[in-house]
Order: structure tokens, then C-alpha cells, then sequence
């Protein structure tokens, strides 16, 4: 297993052991502790010591340099938490209300 300088982290989940990576977009990503030839990550260590993680395409579908082959946790996990999303919010009213149609006067 490749040394990460974060180590590995339960998943709230299910208790599997995880690593936190970091995509290009700097969104955080749950990839399997273990490499697993069957995924579709690549993940490296860049020069900061951060762990990072690129999707493996068709433009670059094999490993370079250091990086080494994993699977995404929640394409694992046997007990998926369900995404949150941000409370609904009923839209606020600004200005005036137009006054009711009351029809042509003349």
C-alpha cells in the first residue's frame, strides 16, 4: 500500500478504512485504502504532500509517475449515506405586489 502522509480514516458509513484526496476541482473524494486494479482513479502525492486523485479517461487511461490505481468509496460502500443538499427555501418577496386587474376604465 502506498504511504500517505494523511493516513487512513474510517468511513462513517460502513468502517471500511478510506483516504481523503482531492480532485482538480478541489472537491474532497473517499477513495478505497487499498490499490484495486479493477478501479478508475488515479491517486498521487503532488509536491505539498497532498493526496490527489485524477479520473482515469480515455484522452489518459493509464497510470503515470508515481500515481497508483483505486476505487472510489461510494462505488464501494454497502451503506451509502445519501447526499445532502441545502434546505429549500421558499423564494423571498422583494418590491411591491401589482394591484389587482380590475379591468379597462375609461
Amino acid at each position: 500500500m502506498p504511504a500517505s502522509p494523511t493516513g487512513t480514516a474510517p468511513c462513517p458509513s460502513c468502517g471500511a478504512p478510506i483516504r481523503w484526496a482531492v480532485t482538480a476541482a478541489g472537491r474532497r473524494q473517499a477513495v478505497n485504502a487499498d490499490p484495486d486494479p479493477t478501479g478508475n482513479t488515479a491517486v498521487y502525492t503532488d509536491g505539498t504532500g497532498r493526496l490527489r486523485v485524477r479520473t482515469l479517461t480515455t484522452e489518459r487511461p493509464s497510470l503515470e509517475g508515481a500515481e497508483w490505481q483505486a476505487m472510489p468509496h461510494v462505488a464501494t460502500c454497502p451503506r451509502p449515506q445519501p447526499r445532502r443538499t441545502a434546505p429549500r427555501r421558499d423564494r423571498e418577496r422583494a418590491g411591491t405586489r401589482p394591484a389587482p386587474w380590475r379591468g379597462w376604465t375609461r
